[in-house]
């Protein structure tokens, strides 16, 4: 299992985020971005994959965008689900894994967001993910995703880490109104490309002490731009435009937002 596999991390999810962006969002603009994109390439209707509690899924619904949702952890699904019932949403969104599910249509939209297509831990799974995607698309559809590139220096530290080296990240209230702290330890494989480890919840008592104690798993993979360039083309996409983040900067920031056209 992974961590968004958890119910306990998905009920969760949108307050530790909130606190975790609030001072340094690597994806800062990224709804917006994809709403440009939905009015753009989206009239055959969108998917969003790996689409989490709905942070874009219901962000294009309520704009009247024609989306579907899903995401290979059925508790993720069950909190967009109840999320978008509460705004009177009705939303077709399923379980599935990005590597074979099959749609009962065929969308000119699909988008990846944030680091979904990261959690691909094997050059295998991220082809396989390519090519099914590429088969629920309808001819010339877009499908845009997010890869960060391996960066040196923290590859080197990681490489000497191990997975019970935790660093404080934040604290958080949860679903229970009870304050939580978040630490992770992160190690890396440059065989593979791999960044593992645990991210462990702690429960604070009114006193401050600890009362009880979550470790939960993450495995993600950094791709760099040319592997992934030469990825999607063998998997019969071609490449528009590579983007430094979601305000379309040009520059190369290690950070790479794809638009990638089905051919």
């Amino acid at each position: 299992m992974d961590l968004h596999d958890y119910e306990d991390v998905a009920e969760n999810y949108d307050a530790y985020l909130d606190v975790m962006y609030r001072e340094h969002d690597n994806y800062e603009g990224f709804r917006e971005f994809y709403l440009e994109l939905a009015r753009e390439y989206g009239s055959g209707g969108t998917i969003d994959i790996a689409c989490g509690t709905g942070a874009v899924l219901l962000y294009l619904a309520q704009a009247g965008i024609d989306v579907d949702g899903t995401d290979l952890s059925e508790a993720m699904c069950a909190v967009a689900r109840r999320k978008a019932e509460a705004l009177g949403l009705s939303l077709n969104i399923f379980p599935a894994d990005m590597t074979d599910f099959r749609a009962e249509r065929k969308y000119s939209l699909a988008i990846i967001a944030r680091s979904g297509f990261m959690h691909l831990t094997a050059p295998e799974l991220q082809r396989r993910a390519l090519l099914n995607i590429r088969e629920n698309l309808a001819d010339g559809g877009i499908l845009t995703l997010n890869t960060f590139a391996p960066h040196p220096i923290l590859q080197a530290q990681q490489m000497r880490a191990s997975d019970t080296d935790y660093q404080y990240r934040l604290e958080y209230v949860n679903r229970d109104g009870r304050r939580e702290r978040i630490y992770n330890a992160i190690t890396y494989d440059p065989l593979t490309q791999v960044m593992r480890g645990n991210w462990k919840f702690e429960t604070l008592g009114e006193d401050g002490s600890v009362i009880a104690e979550r470790i939960r798993p993450l495995a993600m993979r950094q791709t760099y731009k040319q592997e992934l360039r030469y990825l999607a083309e063998l998997c019969g996409f071609e490449v528009l435009h590579i983007y430094g983040d979601y305000h379309r900067s040009e520059r190369d920031t290690g950070r790479y937002v794809w638009i990638l056209r089905k051919m």
